[in-house]
């Protein structure tokens, strides 16, 4: 082959290889910048749109009423028990989720042991019902699947820190209104510990958010349940909302 044959075909080479790790990173920026947006939607569409959010949480019979509370960037999880409420808060500081429990008016980080602790003897946890996990960061999708016929996306989160149960969790978000169908919490070994399952979603403020959930726990290792608690809210009425 002549020189100049030679360098055309060297050239051409360099040039396509370049083109082809050119379109992976940017497959791969656009999967990361994809994965932030749905994650954005999500916590607007969970508790963050409203200024109140009632409900309950019903395990064997039994339910226990439950608010959340929005302000700023606190919010206030209050569940009723013996004509007494009691909860907990979560601060968003700079992109990052924390819990706090609050005595004598004074609001300290809630131990690393607790976070993961069951709430009033549920299936539901500290970590589940603040949702915490879709702050983590560096979220991927990681493919797309069919939950109850709806076409998701499916995201892999990894917890950044070593407080509560949770080392890997996966999410599925519906394609179509961007609203949260299904969790997936696993363990640092990578065992199955909870499943939620998005059962009802209500339009508020034009956005599809959590209605009803069922929250599942599972025998380490296993696919046995051991047990499965309700989350359930109200539609809040027009004076509730209050946007961001």
């Amino acid at each position: 082959m002549p020189n100049h044959s030679k360098k055309a075909f060297t050239s051409l080479f360099l040039l396509t290889a370049m083109l082809i790790i050119s379109i992976g990173s940017s497959s791969n920026l656009q999967a990361e910048v994809s994965a932030e947006k749905l994650l954005e939607g999500i916590r607007l569409g969970t508790t963050l749109q409203h200024g109140k959010l009632d409900g309950h949480i019903r395990k064997d019979g039994k339910r226990t009423p439950l608010s959340l509370h929005l302000k700023g960037e606190d919010i206030t999880f209050q569940f009723h028990t013996n004509n007494t409420w009691s909860g907990f808060h979560m601060q968003l500081q700079q992109g990052e989720a924390k819990l706090y429990e609050t005595e004598q008016g004074k609001a300290t980080p809630f131990p690393p042991q607790k976070i993961g602790e069951a709430i009033i003897d549920t299936d539901v946890t500290y970590e589940d019902l603040s949702l915490r996990f879709l702050y983590w960061k560096d979220a991927q999708i990681v493919g797309e699947d069919k939950i109850k016929m709806q076409s998701c996306y499916k995201l892999r989160l990894r917890n950044p820190g070593k407080d509560g149960r949770y080392g890997l969790v996966y999410i599925w978000v519906h394609k179509k209104y961007g609203a949260l169908m299904q969790v997936a919490g696993y363990d640092i070994q990578g065992r199955l510990l909870k499943r939620f399952h998005v059962t009802d979603l209500m339009t508020v403020d034009k956005m599809q958010t959590l209605k009803k959930m069922n929250v599942e726990t599972y025998q380490a290792g296993t696919n046995k349940v051991t047990g499965i608690t309700y989350l359930e809210f109200k539609k809040p009425s027009k004076n509730q909302r209050r946007g961001l």
